[in-house]
């Protein structure tokens, strides 16, 4: 096990919830700052794709995005999420933090902890196979409401 401090075992409260979507899953997640928002959509991802109580904080895993715009970093940042779990080191996470939050330049660095999925202690749900752009909407609305997200996902 990594030098994981008490903070980074921490699990902030759930802010996402799942709409039904003809042959996808939509993912509605919310925050109270835009930063927190991107947090929980890509917690909802992990949670879609296991029960999310099963997994242990044990490692983390550090993934960089950038775009050219809000939505390209949204989808970046979830494919950047979805490749460390398809592919080495096929981490399931149980908290996500974004370590920087660039939206002028449109860059995230992150920090995945959770553990290796495995089946047989990880319950397998849903496979996401692809992040989309279909009907993405980032809503930032401070003087309003919470930041909101909302993404398709291929499932």
């Amino acid at each position: 096990m990594e030098n994981l401090t008490d903070q980074d075992l921490d699990i902030p409260p759930c802010k996402y919830e799942y709409l039904d979507h003809t042959a996808d899953i939509q993912f509605h997640a919310w925050g109270e700052t835009m930063q927190e928002a991107f947090e929980q959509v890509a917690m909802a991802m992990f949670a879609y794709m296991t029960e999310i109580e099963t997994v242990e904080i044990k490692q983390s895993h550090d993934i960089e995005a950038q775009a050219d715009d809000l939505e390209g970093l949204l989808f970046h940042f979830l494919d950047e999420l979805l490749f460390m779990f398809s592919a080495e080191p096929y981490l399931i996470a149980k908290k996500v933090k974004i370590l920087e939050f660039d939206t002028d330049n449109f860059k995230i660095k992150a920090r995945a902890y959770g553990e290796e999925f495995t089946i047989g202690k990880h319950p397998q749900g849903a496979e996401i196979k692809a992040i989309t752009y279909s009907s993405m909407l980032i809503l930032d609305r401070p003087k309003v409401d919470r930041p909101e997200i909302f993404v398709i996902v291929d499932i």
